[in-house]
């Protein structure tokens, strides 16, 4: 109760010092989301909201997303932008065969490594990597690139490519919005899939 009081005095004074009713002021806090949380015994002030409420229509079209494993010591994070179908031919529609495409939007896809792991029995160094691939209806090639900061667009060329890997696309259940997701982890190996539509491409991975 007593640090209860204290806020309340608190409030009122700083309305007093600045010429606002002590209503004004609590209106603006309950505006900003100022709250009291109860704990138990403590009590703490904390600010609700912070960052604000935007326009959908300015809700970014392709959403920021990143998924981790841990596996043995080693940690895998993707971070990405994820694309919606919206109802689209996407492999061989929107994302042309044959030519390089970043999965996904905005900035390029990037893959992060704590420890050197092999992927589908090829070896790649720790490090940050951003990810590019050829789709291709029997095969695609997948690119692992040094150029690890950069836009989804263009390719940042062969000279930074740290591994290329082709890899056979199979199929799965409608994937709305693009996903990196790991399926399995077992001891010292790991699945890490794209999926989009109805295309899936699997990478088997093991840590030291």
């Amino acid at each position: 109760m007593a640090m209860r009081q204290f806020i309340g005095f608190a409030i009122v004074g700083v309305a007093v010092a600045y010429g606002a009713g002590a209503s004004d002021l609590a209106a603006g806090a309950s505006r900003t989301g100022l709250i009291s949380i109860f704990e138990g015994s403590k009590e703490t002030v904390s600010l609700q909201g912070v960052g604000g409420v935007i326009p959908l229509d300015q809700v970014q079209a392709s959403q920021s997303g990143s998924v981790t494993q841990t596996v043995a010591t080693t940690e895998i994070t993707v971070t990405y932008d994820r694309p919606v179908a919206r109802g689209r031919e996407l492999f061989g529609g929107i994302v042309a065969y044959g030519e390089i495409w970043n999965p996904g939007a905005n900035d390029a896809t990037k893959i992060e490594i704590s420890r050197p792991i092999t992927i589908n029995g090829e070896s790649l160094d720790a490090g940050a990597y951003s990810v590019w691939a050829i789709p291709d209806p029997e095969e695609w090639t997948v690119i692992f690139s040094s150029a690890a900061d950069v836009y989804h667009t263009p390719y940042p060329g062969e000279e930074h490519d740290a591994l290329r890997l082709g890899v056979s696309p199979a199929s799965g259940d409608h994937m709305e919005t693009l996903a990196f997701y790991f399926p399995a982890v077992e001891k010292k190996d790991t699945v890490l899939r794209l999926h989009w539509g109805e295309t899936v491409i699997a990478f088997d991975i093991t840590v030291p």
